[in-house]
């Protein structure tokens, strides 16, 4: 049996991620930089650990592993190391960010992992699994498709290190996708998306799906937008943030992604994906996109959740339903 390394194991979704795999009764190993956590942890699931820090030189602690599932983040610190790292050892690399840097980054270390016979498939989380589904399934609808907009909808609160990823996101700036060209948009506006319950304001945020929705589609203009509500995006010190939402917290809360595909004769389709909650749904699809490769579903070089597994994919989690509007 093939062996999986969660690294960033003891973290929020990082817990939930290994309990699940533990469930699915995987072959597996957790890892972080924190022994004393990673110890406790390792003991209550009866799992080996290995403790070291996601920098150059990593590949070595790698030994005796097929896939690695990263969910240490923020991943602009933990993803280029990790997969380079991979690179080095032969591992398939899956993480679970929406960063857009780090799929930039595996789209150009591309060429050297299909050189080393191992994947990069970043977003196995709900960014981007349900929304690159979503894109496969309403570009099927339209002939020739264009253009695409992806909208997020972000209730509840957030955890800590989502907090702290989307300050990457907001860092990197606003972007967008004209002519199959990733390219600088500052002057994006917020537009008008209804998921269901009357159009709410989204504002314009650079996603991985600007990478991914091209990587899936082959659509050459795309467009990200969030909608905020409540206390979804937190202010201040976010390292004083609790750890995540609470299980009740996350049942209170489910998401929804709209996506909207305008074919060359000016056709549009639109269709909405609901899950349970992003924090729920995460490390099922992760674990999940885990188990698949584990068991030889990969292909070499940078993939992306949908062409790899199929459009279908994010209807595999319970509680996931697409309507067509």
């Amino acid at each position: 049996m093939k062996k999986l390394l969660i690294y960033g194991a003891t973290g929020y979704t990082g817990r939930m991620a290994a309990a699940r795999a533990k469930a699915l009764g995987l072959d597996f190993e957790i890892a972080g930089r924190n022994q004393q956590r990673l110890t406790a942890l390792a003991e209550q699931l009866g799992v080996p650990s290995r403790v070291f820090e996601a920098v150059d030189g990593a590949a070595k602690a790698l030994a005796g592993i097929d896939v690695l599932l990263n969910v240490a983040g923020p991943f602009a610190q933990t993803a280029e190391p990790l997969m380079r790292a991979c690179l080095e050892a032969g591992v398939d690399y899956l993480d679970i960010t929406a960063e857009i840097n780090v799929y930039r980054l595996a789209e150009r270390l591309g060429a050297e992992a299909v050189e080393a016979c191992v994947m990069l498939l970043p977003g196995v989380g709900w960014d981007v699994v349900p929304t690159d589904c979503l894109a496969v399934h309403v570009a099927q609808r339209v002939q020739e498709p264009r253009s695409l907009r992806v909208a997020l909808q972000v209730p509840g609160s957030m955890s800590r290190g989502s907090a702290m990823s989307v300050s990457e996101i907001v860092g990197a700036g606003l972007m967008a996708r004209v002519d199959g060209h990733l390219v600088s948009a500052p002057d994006a506006q917020p537009q008008a998306f209804d998921f269901g319950e009357g159009p709410v304001e989204c504002a314009p945020l650079s996603f991985g799906d600007l990478v991914t929705g091209w990587q899936s589609t082959g659509i050459p203009n795309i467009a990200m937008f969030v909608h905020v509500s409540g206390e979804a995006f937190p202010e201040g010190d976010l390292s004083q943030l609790p750890d995540g939402p609470t299980a009740a917290q996350r049942d209170a809360h489910r998401a929804r992604a709209l996506a909207e595909v305008t074919g060359a004769d000016g056709t549009v389709a639109r269709s909405v994906i609901e899950t349970v909650n992003g924090y729920t749904y995460t490390p099922l699809a992760a674990v999940e996109a885990a188990r698949r490769v584990l068991e030889g579903e990969r292909r070499t070089g940078f993939e992306t959740p949908a062409r790899l597994f199929g459009g279908g994919f994010a209807e595999t989690i319970e509680g996931t339903t697409i309507t067509d509007r």
